[in-house]
């Protein structure tokens, strides 16, 4: 089947990578249905920003509700689902814990069920994270055990193996992406990479603010989110579904990305930036590091940008510049 005769239905669509896998998709000729929770109430930002909100068949979905899920998978007929809904923030779990283990687990479980009654051939994405894998003493590859900090964590952890057991069970090409960090302009406020950026370009421009941060010392591996929604992408056109971890391979500490974006504006961070003990997480992963070399030989995916590359990209959106 070509691309341009394909349906996708990206649940979480209005998200990051909802909207920056739209735009992937659309671009190779699918039909591209995204669906939300209530399709409308929701502006969809990101799709407007990207100029595709015309290019979209939005949908009404709540994935939690396996009645709603059934009728959307009946009234589509994807051939490709990519579940990228549920609550999104490590922080934001903590204080959510229910609310996220139930976006995430229950509703990638609704997900793989109505696949599975609807006996159609559909290929099916789930969005993993490389937080499952806790403080990785070694670079975490697809074989690495699962050490969850975070109530997010434990989520994410209980649906990779739920996709692992209907793709066993009921032979479903059923398949999770661990995806590290990924960041971009479409990042809202709340993730630390794009509150650090807006904070300096505004401090840049004289607002005079400080900005607050917690632990410095934490080391992640930062991606550009637009590269990374080709992974998945790429994952449901193989022979046979498998598990791939998708970063960089590099790790930084939070200090580092806060030290780049403000040298970016030609500032040094040390002068404008507060550490807040009230922003500490009650557990954290101190470092988390990547092995990303099977997607490498198997989907030939790897990185191009880095986070030196993810930062300037950043702030240059944020400046209102171009981000080649």
């Amino acid at each position: 089947m070509s691309d341009s005769s394909k349906t996708a239905l990206i649940c979480g669509v209005s998200g990051q990578d909802g909207a920056y896998l739209a735009q992937l998709l659309l671009a190779r000729g699918y039909t591209v249905h995204g669906a939300s929770r209530d399709a409308q109430a929701i502006s969809f930002g990101n799709l407007r920003k990207l100029g595709l909100l015309d290019s979209v068949r939005l949908e009404s979905l709540n994935i939690s509700d396996f009645r709603s899920v059934l009728q959307a998978l009946r009234r589509v007929r994807p051939d490709e689902v990519y579940n990228l809904a549920g609550q999104s923030s490590v922080a934001l779990s903590f204080e959510q814990p229910v609310e996220t283990l139930e976006s995430i687990s229950v509703g990638t479980l609704n997900l793989l069920e109505a696949i599975r009654f609807t006996e159609r051939p559909i290929r099916f994405y789930n969005a993993g994270s490389g937080e499952c894998f806790g403080d990785t003493r070694e670079p975490a590859d697809e074989s690495t055990a699962f050490r969850p900090r975070s109530p997010y964590a434990v989520a994410k952890s209980a649906a990779h193996w739920e996709v692992a057991n209907y793709a066993d069970a009921y032979g479903l090409f059923a398949c999770t992406g661990i995806l590290f960090n990924h960041e971009s302009p479409l990042r809202p406020e709340r993730f630390v990479t794009r509150k650090i950026v807006a904070a300096a370009c505004r401090i840049s421009r004289g607002s005079g603010e400080r900005l607050s941060l917690g632990d410095l010392s934490v080391q992640r591996d930062w991606g550009w989110a637009p590269e990374y929604v080709e992974a998945m992408w790429m994952m449901l056109q193989q022979d046979a579904p498998a598990t791939y971890v998708i970063a960089t391979g590099e790790s930084h500490t939070l200090e580092q990305f806060v030290a780049r974006a403000f040298a970016e504006v030609g500032l040094g961070w040390t002068e404008y930036v507060d550490i807040d003990q009230r922003l500490f997480r009650p557990a954290d992963i101190t470092f988390a590091s990547a092995n990303p070399s099977l997607a490498r030989q198997r989907l030939g995916w790897w990185a191009r940008a880095k986070m030196p590359d993810v930062v300037r990209m950043m702030m240059k959106a944020e400046l209102g510049e171009s981000a080649d």
